[in-house]
């Protein structure tokens, strides 16, 4: 996989169309940058801008932006909700694909030191890049805002990493770091009241509120400080604030780490926290892109709290999850706009073709797809039918006493369907390498060297895509075992031809698997991929002729009473 790295820029400037349009027209000037989001908000005055690229692309994609950012917002006529530092208040690199949180961190670092001495802009460092610990929260290094940059400038203990400890009046500071991914998230609440969105927040938030007496005054400690409740999420940042264009407050929150409190979760509490202040929550909205896993993780909480199996397609899920979050309340959701994954799927997948033109493509004249991708698609085929006697047996009641076993079942059935069906593509995107390498020139001993490497990676790629879906059609022959053995017994057809699709799948990947490794350079690791791809080939067809000897047992012994 290439390395791609995602920067979220976020912009001082949200009602100047003009601005916003020549900001991002800077940052796609940088040769290898996809712009994916633009998402202005004319109540905060701020726009969040997403793009992706190479690190290098990357960092100079978000440095003609901040430049750019420099010279046409004023930052001392700037109002808005939102807290804001500079005209280009904050700039992070997210990792996104064969990029480390370390090498994300180093990127910050080059953003950060050119914008400091080029443009003569203060900038401290964030989250994965902070020089020190104090300085790793964003909230805490924004504090003051910048309308209190002129004393914080002046602070030797807020000394910037990068650029001159000078005000600059225009252009104010900006925060540049690494984090992981951050989902902006926020709950509409049936209230215009500001101070009521900024309770619940603050109950919510990880940071959380002030303690206060019956009078409302802020209890202390021994020595004086202001005693803080904590809040009710780990990883939320928070506040509450009034969006005339919606005509309602909302809890505006940062979920800094999905994993730890993820977004159906955040909405709960939202919900619940705001009941017990006599408000509603009218549903959600997400700022910029999201990555597919919480939306699936939303789904499938959702259906779980319905007692329907949570095995579906991840197109049900984050239909289940919209509605659920009420993320179409104030604009529609579009999962092909929002979700990151969605976004950055090629048009031309094979997956994506209609049964036909597949076949269509397949008989043309040209090798590819070939064998390989019929492999992966027959591992698909087999995992969906092993999701589907999962999820037909959770319907009977007289399979009560394996319904939670099937639904763990349906969604490792579903995880199995995508692994197989993204290696369609991958295994045609291997031999397209091959073949690329191949026509790589060789005139100058260079050259040759140069295409020599590339065809030694490209082969070994080629090699062990086939080898990856050989070996995970070990786990749908044992999910077709299972339904056999304890599924619905009107589907054991089903579950035998998923069997078998695993085994069509094995058998074309071993040979995919053969046919490429003589051009393996490596001949320990030709040996060590044999090895894999014989034990792997020999463990199907054994649990396949297992399943197969089961069900046909069962359905002569059906014929027979």
């Amino acid at each position: 996989m290439p390395k791609i790295v995602e920067c979220v820029p976020n912009f001082s400037e949200g009602r100047d169309r003009g601005i916003i349009d020549a900001i991002c027209h800077a940052i796609t000037s940088a040769e290898g940058v996809s712009l994916l989001d633009v998402d202005p908000g004319a109540e905060t005055n701020r726009t969040v801008v997403t793009f992706i690229g190479s690190p290098e692309a990357a960092v100079e994609g978000a440095f003609r932006g901040i430049a750019t950012a420099a010279r046409l917002i004023d930052m001392s006529k700037h109002k808005g909700a939102h807290p804001r530092m500079g005209a280009t208040d904050v700039c992070p690199f997210v990792p996104v694909s064969d990029v480390t949180m370390a090498e994300c961190a180093d990127l910050a670092r080059l953003l950060g030191e050119r914008v400091g001495h080029e443009l003569s802009i203060p900038v401290f460092l964030y989250e994965a890049a902070a020089s020190s610990v104090q300085r790793k929260n964003l909230s805490v290094i924004r504090e003051g805002e910048y309308e209190g940059l002129p004393a914080k400038l002046s602070d030797p203990n807020w000394i910037p990493d990068f650029g001159p400890a000078e005000f600059n009046r225009r252009s104010g500071a900006s925060v540049i770091g690494a984090r992981p991914f951050l989902l902006a998230y926020n709950v509409n609440l049936n209230t215009r009241d500001q101070k009521l969105a900024m309770r619940v927040a603050s109950r919510l938030r990880e940071k959380g509120y002030i303690d206060r007496d019956a009078d409302g005054v802020a209890k202390r400690d021994e020595n004086g400080n202001v005693i803080m409740l904590p809040g009710l999420l780990s990883s939320v940042k928070g506040t509450g604030w009034y969006i005339p264009e919606y005509g309602c407050a909302q809890i505006s929150m940062n979920l800094t780490n999905y994993h730890e409190t993820p977004l159906h979760l955040a909405f709960e509490e939202a919900r619940r926290v705001a009941e017990e202040n006599g408000l509603l929550v009218t549903g959600s909205e997400l700022v910029g892109l999201t990555p597919l896993e919480p939306m699936v993780l939303a789904g499938r909480y959702y259906l779980d709290k319905q007692g329907r199996n949570p095995g579906v397609s991840d197109d049900e899920l984050i239909h289940i999850a919209v509605m659920s979050l009420g993320l179409s309340a104030i604009t529609r959701f579009d999962p092909e706009k929002k979700i990151i994954e969605y976004r950055l799927r090629s048009p031309s997948r094979l997956v994506g073709m209609t049964v036909e033109k597949f076949v269509d493509e397949l008989a043309a004249d040209s090798p590819a797809p070939g064998g390989g991708s019929v492999s992966a698609l027959a591992g698909s085929l087999g995992a969906g039918l092993t999701a589907m006697v999962a999820s037909l047996t959770q319907t009977k009641k007289n399979y009560k006493a394996v319904w939670p076993e099937m639904a763990q079942l349906a969604v490792q059935g579903q995880l199995l369907k995508k692994f197989f069906l993204e290696a369609v593509d991958r295994d045609t995107d291997a031999f397209n390498r091959v073949m690329a390498a191949i026509r790589m020139p060789k005139r100058t001993v260079d050259e040759q060297a140069a295409r020599d490497a590339a065809l030694a990676k490209a082969n070994l790629d080629a090699t062990l895509v086939p080898l990856s879906v050989l070996e995970t059609a070990i786990d749908v022959v044992e999910l077709a075992k299972s339904m056999a053995e304890r599924g619905n017994q009107t589907s054991l057809s089903d579950a035998g031809v998923g069997a078998l699709a695993a085994q069509l799948a094995a058998e074309g990947t071993y040979m995919n698997v053969l046919i490429n490794l003589p051009g393996v350079v490596d001949a320990d690791a030709r040996s060590h991929i044999r090895q894999r791809a014989d034990a792997a080939r020999d463990k199907v067809l054994a649990g396949v002729k297992d399943v197969r000897d089961h069900i046909l047992a069962k359905l002569e012994a059906q014929l027979a009473r």
